[in-house]
């Protein structure tokens, strides 16, 4: 298993971690705080400040998952070999020769009317 293997793995869980912690939360501020007990005075099952717990963990997984991101791209397979593409490399890399060295010859008519 190869380290960007590693990484894409553990991308994948933590974007799932962030869309099951996303959706669990009300958008209109209830969420799952409000359901142990509305106003937040009370406590069920020792819950205290469900939303700051949501809040918090949908910000530690969102930094999370733009960290391993950016570490799986220092882990990413092929960056040893030149950064030419491979249609580069296929491509004939001779110049193409010309048979004509003659410069063009110049419109006499169009010479006539500048003089």
């Amino acid at each position: 298993m190869t380290t960007f293997t590693i990484f894409l793995v553990l991308i994948i869980i933590v974007s799932l971690l962030l869309m099951l912690v996303i959706m669990v939360q009300n958008p209109k501020g209830g969420g799952l705080s409000s359901s142990f007990g509305g106003g937040g005075s009370q406590v069920v099952g020792g819950v205290k400040k469900t939303g700051d717990f949501l809040d918090k963990s949908t910000w530690t997984l969102a930094a999370l998952l733009v960290i391993l991101i950016l570490m799986s791209n220092i882990a990413l397979p092929g960056k040893s070999g030149n950064g030419d593409s491979k249609l580069l490399q296929e491509t004939n890399t001779e110049a193409p020769t010309t048979t004509n060295t003659e410069a063009p010859a110049a419109d006499t008519n169009l010479m006539d009317s500048i003089k």
